[in-house]
């Protein structure tokens, strides 16, 4: 099981694609695990299926948000006046928030049930993972690349992001949750 690697976006057309790459990415990976694998945690760790429902409530928030008027989020989430981090920038900091301790929190999958854990469960999974990561592309690509930089949303432990930047964390939060499975998978 090999992880995925994106080509580092900038500009808001490469971060469309990288979403949409993605997605087709994501998806094949999830699927590779046979269903009882898919909710079977890695000891202690969060199982395939677990990281799939954490993405979906970490990336929902974000296709939401990026489809709301943008008065509404300068209004909210405030003006940014200076230039976003780069997506390696972001992705450093992140990891040193992990490093600190940073835990999912909120975002952190309940516990399934056992009877919930078949595979109508993981095909419903996919297809929401699936129109998390349209909703994603399709919004990130109304936006003007000014915009990306100008205004903000709420990071529950970064703070205020740029849409940009927010963009950037979307991407690499998904990879580093792949990177993660794929790396226990293999040692499994």
């Amino acid at each position: 099981m090999q992880p995925i690697t994106i080509q580092e976006p900038s500009g808001r057309d490469e971060i469309v694609r990288e979403l949409r790459a993605l997605q087709e990415n994501s998806r094949a990976f999830w699927s590779d695990f046979p269903t009882h694998e898919f909710f079977t945690p890695f000891g202690e760790a969060w199982s395939p299926a677990d990281n799939v429902r954490h993405l979906l409530k970490s990336n929902r928030p974000v296709a939401r948000a990026l489809g709301m008027p943008k008065a509404l989020i300068a209004v909210r989430f405030g003006l940014s006046l200076g230039a976003s981090a780069s997506y390696e920038g972001l992705r450093k900091r992140y990891y040193e928030r992990l490093a600190a301790g940073q835990k999912a929190g909120r975002f952190g999958p309940a516990p399934l049930e056992p009877a919930e854990m078949n595979e109508a469960k993981r095909a419903s999974l996919m297809v929401d993972l699936d129109a998390v990561f349209r909703n994603l592309a399709s919004a990130a690509s109304r936006w003007q690349e000014w915009q990306l930089d100008r205004l903000r949303l709420p990071h529950p432990a970064l703070g205020k992001l740029t849409v940009r930047e927010m963009l950037f964390f979307t991407l690499f939060h998904n990879l580093h949750h792949i990177e993660n499975v794929a790396r226990k998978a293999q040692a499994a």
